[in-house]
C-alpha cells in the first residue's frame, strides 16, 4: 500500500477520515478496510446492544461489519480460527473451558475490559420470601424444596437456570451447597425473563439464576438469595467452605467482562483494534437500551443507532485517539 498520497481505496478512506476528524490518521492505522470485520452476536440483548454500537462506530471509521451469530462457547473455536474477528461482550464468569485454552494458545487475545458493572446470582420475585420462611439465606431453601418443586423435579425444588449453552453453574452450585434442588435449564434469556414476569405476576414460587445489569430488574421486584461470600478457593478446593466434600459452595463473584479479538486483528485491522481497546459499555446506558428493545419494542438498529447519535462526546475521543 502507497502511504505518498490517496490512491488506494483504503488510503483514501484514512484521508478522509483524517479531515473528517481534523487528525492526520494515516491508511496503514486502518488496515483491511476492503475486507469485513465479522463481530460475534450471542444469546442475550445486552451483549447484541454492545455489539452493534461498537459495529456502527466502526462503520463511521471507514470498516465494513458484518455480525455473525454463534454460540457463547462455540464462537471461541470460531474467534480462535479467525472465522469470526472479535467478540465484545465475554462474561469471563461464564466463558467456559474452551476460552481458556483459546486464550493460553494465543489464538484469541483479550482487547481489555468492557467496564460493566455486573451482578450475578440465584434471585426471585419478592412474594416468594412468604412461601419459603428464612429467605434470603440460602438456608432456608433446604426446608422448601418442596414449595418449588414441578413434576419434573418432585421432591427436588425446581432452579431455573440459564440455557444449557451457558454451562452448568447453577447445577455445580446446589452440588455443593447440597441442597434438595434440580437446576432445569431455560431456553433462551427471553424464557427467563418471561417465566420471572409471569412468576411475579401470578405470586407463584421460583428461584432462578440470574445477572445484572438487566431492564426486568428495574420492573420486578426481587431479592438475591444470600450465599456463602466467594473466594477462588471455593472452586478448586473441597476443603473449603461450608461443604468438605464439594467445591462451588458458595455464592459467586461480580463477573469480569472483557472484550477479545482473533490474534491476527490487531494487524489486520490496527486502528480498529485501537478503537476496541477503548471502547467501554455504561451498565447504566445499556440497560436503557435493553428496555426499549425488549420490553417496548423498539428496534436494535434504532435504539443503537440513536445512542450513538446522541453519545458522539462519548465515543468520538476513542475513535480519534485510535486514528490519530
Amino acid at each position: 500500500m502507497s502511504k505518498l498520497g490517496c490512491k488506494t481505496r483504503n488510503l483514501v478512506m484514512g484521508c478522509a477520515l483524517a479531515l473528517a476528524t481534523g487528525g492526520s490518521a494515516m491508511a496503514a492505522d486502518l488496515g483491511a478496510t476492503d475486507e469485513p470485520i465479522k463481530l460475534a452476536i450471542n444469546e442475550w440483548t445486552g451483549q447484541h446492544v454492545t455489539t452493534h454500537i461498537t459495529g456502527m462506530i466502526l462503520e463511521k471509521m471507514g470498516y465494513s461489519v458484518e455480525y455473525v451469530t454463534a454460540g457463547n462457547y462455540p464462537q471461541h473455536t470460531a474467534v480462535a480460527d479467525g472465522t469470526i474477528h472479535a467478540t465484545m461482550e465475554v462474561w469471563l464468569n461464564n466463558a467456559g473451558e474452551i476460552y481458556p485454552k483459546m486464550i493460553e494458545s494465543g489464538k484469541e487475545v483479550e482487547i481489555g475490559p468492557l467496564g460493566l458493572d455486573t451482578g450475578e446470582g440465584w434471585m426471585y420475585p419478592k412474594h416468594v420470601a412468604e412461601l419459603c420462611p428464612g429467605l434470603p439465606d440460602w438456608e432456608a431453601l433446604k426446608d422448601c424444596a418442596e414449595a418449588f418443586a414441578t413434576p419434573e423435579t418432585f421432591p427436588n425444588g425446581r432452579i431455573l437456570s440459564y440455557p444449557a449453552d451457558w454451562g452448568n453453574r447453577s447445577e455445580q452450585m446446589i452440588k455443593g451447597l447440597d441442597i434438595p434442588f434440580t437446576a432445569v435449564p431455560a431456553g433462551s434469556e427471553g424464557a427467563l425473563v418471561a417465566e420471572l414476569k409471569a412468576a411475579a405476576a401470578a405470586k407463584k414460587p421460583l428461584v432462578m439464576m440470574f445477572w445484572a445489569p438487566h431492564w426486568v430488574l428495574a420492573e420486578v421486584d426481587i431479592d438475591w438469595v444470600k450465599l456463602p461470600a466467594y473466594d477462588p478457593a471455593c472452586e478448586t478446593d473441597p476443603s473449603w467452605g461450608v461443604n468438605p466434600n464439594e467445591v462451588m459452595d458458595c455464592g459467586l463473584a461480580p463477573p469480569d467482562t472483557v472484550k477479545v479479538a482473533w490474534s491476527g486483528f490487531k494487524d489486520k485491522w490496527p486502528a480498529a483494534y485501537a478503537f476496541m481497546e477503548k471502547f467501554q459499555m455504561s451498565s447504566t446506558e445499556q440497560q436503557k437500551m435493553m428496555l426499549a428493545i425488549d420490553q417496548k419494542g423498539e428496534k436494535l438498529e434504532d435504539v443503537v443507532g440513536a445512542w450513538v447519535d446522541a453519545n458522539e462526546a462519548t465515543w468520538k475521543p476513542w475513535m480519534d485517539a485510535a486514528v490519530n
